[in-house]
């Protein structure tokens, strides 16, 4: 076990590329998986930490948002990169005082995400004053009064609270009742960075912005689509699920412009055959669509439902659901009666004749999931995309019936439930009204920015105060360029955070960095005892979430208790609100949500049941819609696609395996072929020679965007087989090429997967 992060830094001269594997999973991830814990946490803190992950009364996952099964549950009930995930948090590596006094700021903003995680868990309130060079320890009481002076005398509406995924609903719950009793709606949130535009289409189209299915749902699915998704690294556990799915007799299709080993081939670690054997086929089909490509796909399928229906009247289009539960069918027809295929081929990299054999699968499915994650979310037309999606399903009924529905699959532990605590920065009247009756406070009406709209506070300089609870809101955005000057000359940053990141090196004139105890720790500092929290996966189930590791520091609090402990020294003591009472009893937290969220009543009883409980769900629960009439609502949407400018291609941004988010746990791509290097660019073999470039070639990238350009060193060109027109780069390295104004429309989603770029070689 190493007690210390690596000395030196991520160096590009060491780049290994081997190609892609064809399979994911298997005895590597189990041999990965326990060595990254051994290495970070010692055997001990890895027995503990891992027998009770996503276990009854043990810990949530810090990593996706994956549901855990409602009967039995596997001994070891992880993937590979959930291990990882407790890995980092569970290590015995401190970033303490010594460490802070040794790395001058100067130095920090010379380093990777890499080596800044790496350093272990912050174990002390550190402060950057102005002036002064690099962080040094406060104490709490210090902190939080100066934090409470400083949002007294701010403009509230120049006051920004950010929030990761990773926060727990009592967490979120106190957080937007801060901001809100300090009276703004600023809560960006990283949902805005990724699942904003699943929202905004099923919103508008079905009544709710959640996903419609159950883990059971896709075991017993007879058609899923997986599109613009990544498994293998993003949720392992889904492949577990699409193996299920096969077995029970379901076909799978898989959408997505590189040829990802976790969609081809899964070595479930848990069986004979997947660590000894070949494993199992995950991908019945496997459309290597262009980026950008898939509304023409699904208004092609929906052209070829409609065909059929022609062919076998009755066979295809459920005519009494239609009829009687949507809106808009005939305008839909009528859109759907005619199609090009040429400037379909264009636009999908896809044949006519591929696309045709998925329509015939389509029509005859009497059951049918689509399954969608980023590579749909972060484009302009990403909202229309995803509305397509829903006139498919709508079109054959596939809502309120097993194995049928929507399922937006989230990639962070509760990012969904973090959005239903109310942490939103465009708030509706009646949550609004709920937390007025509840609190007797008033809150602000006026919405507040999301997090592309606090880039322009940022680059304006009208940013006085942010805060961020987890997370890495630098790395995590677009612009970071602009961003970490902005953030730079904000008044104060305060960081609730349990690790150092590049957000800490973006710092305030003051900043505060507050650190917390993690998802892994014991929480026992309270007056009735050990205290447990919840979340809300993917598919609206409330569990609860409780860690048992001894923390690395006696210095760490609880979020719940930061949060109050800010709140007093904000508005004193003697507040309307009883903040201490919460911070003390999470049980007075959640009966207080009993009061204000509809679907928690009796919150406390219901969420110690055996498996928690589940969030009711319209389209799911009775297949009513909260729209207009009750009916869902069919929409007509333009062709689009993403054509990039003579001389460039289309970028988008992705995750490696060794990664979570903004957090690198190491830097092994191990599916992709990619190892001790990230600043790479994956080209296909032919776009490489048509453009004039040699693998490996060193470049320059540069994104064009409205007239206006981004540019970034020091990247290699990678001959990889990804689709033509179209290549990859890791985020957050990439991030700095996506231009604020592209965005995905109604969402202001980043346009993180639809950035036009061009190379120049370097010497």
């Amino acid at each position: 076990m190493s007690k210390t992060g690596p000395k030196d830094d991520i160096d590009e001269g060491r780049l290994k590329v081997t190609g892609p594997k064809g399979s994911a999973a298997g005895l590597t991830a189990v041999r990965v998986a326990l060595s990254r814990n051994v290495e970070q946490s010692g055997p001990s803190r890895t027995l503990r930490s891992l027998a009770r992950l996503n276990q009854r009364k043990g810990m949530d996952c810090p990593g996706c948002a994956w549901p855990d099964p409602l009967g039995r549950r596997s001994p070891a009930e992880f993937c590979e990169n959930g291990a990882k995930a407790v890995a980092e948090e569970a290590t015995q590596r401190v970033a303490d005082p010594d460490w802070w006094a040794a790395h001058p700021i100067a130095e920090l903003e010379s380093r990777t995400e890499y080596w800044l995680g790496q350093a272990g868990r912050i174990t002390h309130p550190m402060i950057l004053r102005p002036g002064d060079d690099r962080y040094r320890p406060v104490p709490w009481q210090e902190a939080f009064d100066l934090i409470g002076a400083r949002l007294r005398e701010a403009n509230p509406d120049d006051a920004i609270f950010y929030t990761s995924g990773r926060t727990a609903n009592e967490t979120a719950f106190m957080y937007q009742l801060f901001a809100r009793s300090l009276g703004t709606n600023n809560l960006p949130d990283c949902s805005n960075m990724c699942h904003e535009s699943s929202g905004a289409a099923m919103k508008t189209t079905i009544g709710i912005g959640k996903g419609t299915v159950s883990l059971e749902d896709i075991h017993h699915s007879k058609l899923v689509f997986v599109v613009g998704q990544n498994p293998g690294t993003n949720h392992p556990r889904m492949l577990s699920a699409l193996d299920e799915c096969r077995k029970n007799g379901g076909t799978v299709v898989s959408v997505n412009p590189l040829p990802e080993a976790g969609l081809m081939r899964f070595k479930d670690p848990q069986s004979l055959k997947g660590l000894a054997g070949e494993g199992s086929v995950i991908s019945d089909h496997y459309l290597q669509i262009k980026v950008g490509g898939d509304l023409a796909l699904f208004q092609a399928l929906g052209h070829l439902l409609f065909q059929a229906e022609e062919r076998n009247p009755g066979t295809v289009i459920d005519a009494e659901f239609v009829a009687t539960r949507t809106q808009g069918f005939e305008e839909y027809r009528r859109a759907r009666a005619q199609i090009d295929w040429e400037t379909t081929e264009h636009a999908t990299g896809l044949s006519r004749a591929q696309i045709e054999e998925i329509g015939t699968l389509l029509a005859a499915s009497p059951a049918t999931i689509f399954c969608w994650a980023l590579g749909l979310t972060q484009q302009p037309h990403s909202v229309n995309t995803i509305r397509e999606i829903i006139n498919l399903l709508l079109v054959q009924g596939n809502f309120g019936k097993p194995g049928a529905g929507a399922c937006p699959v989230r990639g962070h532990s509760n990012v969904q439930g973090d959005r239903t605590m109310g942490i939103w920065e465009k708030p509706g009247e009646d949550l609004l009204a709920a937390i007025d009756r509840e609190f007797g406070i008033t809150s602000p009406r006026e919405h507040g920015v999301d997090s592309t709209e606090a880039l322009d506070r940022f680059q304006a300089g009208d940013v006085d105060v942010f805060m961020s609870l987890g997370g890495n809101f630098l790395s995590a955005n677009a612009e970071t360029d602009a961003l970490f000057k902005g953030l730079r000359n904000t008044g104060l940053t305060v960081y609730i955070s349990t690790k150092p990141n590049r957000s800490h090196v973006a710092h305030g004139r003051t900043s505060i960095i507050l650190p917390t105890l993690g998802r892994s720790d014991r929480d026992d500092k309270h007056p009735g005892g050990p205290q447990f929290l919840t979340v809300e996966d993917s598919m609206s189930v409330i569990r609860s979430t409780q860690g048992r590791l001894k923390p690395v520091s006696e210095h760490l609090l609880a979020e719940p208790v930061i949060i109050a402990r800010m709140a007093e020294a904000t508005f004193g003591a003697d507040h309307v609100i009883d903040w201490r009472a919460m911070a003390e009893d999470y049980d007075v937290i959640r009966d207080r949500i009993s009061r204000t969220l509809p679907g928690f009543e009796d919150f406390n009883r219901r969420v110690r049941q055996r498996n928690g409980f589940v969030l009711p769900n319209p389209p799911r629960d009775s297949r009513s819609f909260a729209l207009e009439g009750g009916r869902a609502a069919f929409t007509i949407s333009p062709l689009e696609y993403l054509e990039p400018p003579e001389g460039h291609l289309i970028l988008q941004t992705m995750r490696s395996h060794d990664q979570f988010n903004t957090t690198y746990y190491g830097l092994d791509d191990r599916y992709r072929g990619i190892k001790d290097g990230r600043r790479v660019i994956l080209i296909h073999p032919d776009d490489l020679a048509a453009f004039g470039f040699q693998d490996r070639e060193k470049v320059t990238v540069i994104s064009t965007f409205a007239g206006t350009e981004r540019r970034a060193e020091g990247f290699r060109l990678i001959s990889y087989p990804t689709a033509r027109g179209c290549v990859g780069a890791y985020f957050p390295e990439a991030n700095s090429l996506v231009h604020r104004e592209l965005v995905a429309r109604e969402s202001n989603t980043p346009g993180f997967k639809a950035v036009a770029v061009r190379f120049e070689p370097e010497a």
